[in-house]
């Protein structure tokens, strides 16, 4: 009976010491994984890309501007059902202080270029071959939109797939006082 206790406090004794260190784990995994994370409120980390056309572009060239910034790849379903939705909203409004920039994350030139010109794409699409601008915004899976206002404050952090009209009513919250009716 003496050895049935003594087997059975250390097994608890292992259990509560594994469960402790899962729980740990989970628990460091979770907090650093957010820490990078670019939230609402934060401002907006600038970052230099080239351009498909091969200009080079920084975030901070479009201050005064609304930045709708999206996250995509060419493989990413929900992507390509944003675009032509991205590309609508953006004829209307790009001449009232509101821009695109889509930074593709690493993929060759040759595939984005053939996408973009399937699917007629006018806005700046810009090359994240090495993915740093995803780390650096704390990027996981894909589509990832950042709503970012006319001062580089981030308005808002959207990881869902966006149809018409919430990308037009995202359009019309990032737009600048000046250009507002």
């Amino acid at each position: 009976m003496d050895k049935k206790k003594r087997r059975l406090v250390i097994r608890i004794s292992l259990l509560s010491i594994f469960t402790f260190l899962i729980g740990y784990v989970l628990y460091t995994n979770i907090t650093n994984s957010n820490s990078g994370m670019i939230q609402a409120g934060d401002q907006a980390p600038d970052f230099q890309l080239e351009t498909l056309k091969g200009e080079t572009v920084k975030l901070s060239d479009f201050k005064g501007q609304g930045i709708f910034l999206n996250f995509w790849a060419t493989y990413c379903p929900p992507c390509k059902e944003e675009m032509p939705y991205m590309q609508n909203q953006y004829e209307e409004f790009k001449d009232k202080g509101v821009t695109i920039l889509a930074i593709d994350v690493g993929e060759p030139k040759v595939t984005v270029d053939k996408f973009a010109k399937r699917y007629g794409l006018t806005f700046p699409i810009l090359l994240d071959q090495n993915q740093e601008v995803l780390d650096s915004y704390g990027v996981g899976p894909i589509p990832v939109t950042f709503l970012i206002d006319e001062d580089g404050k981030v308005v808002e952090r959207v990881t869902a797939s966006l149809s018409e009209e919430i990308i037009k009513n995202y359009m019309n919250s990032i737009m600048p006082e000046k250009y507002q009716e």
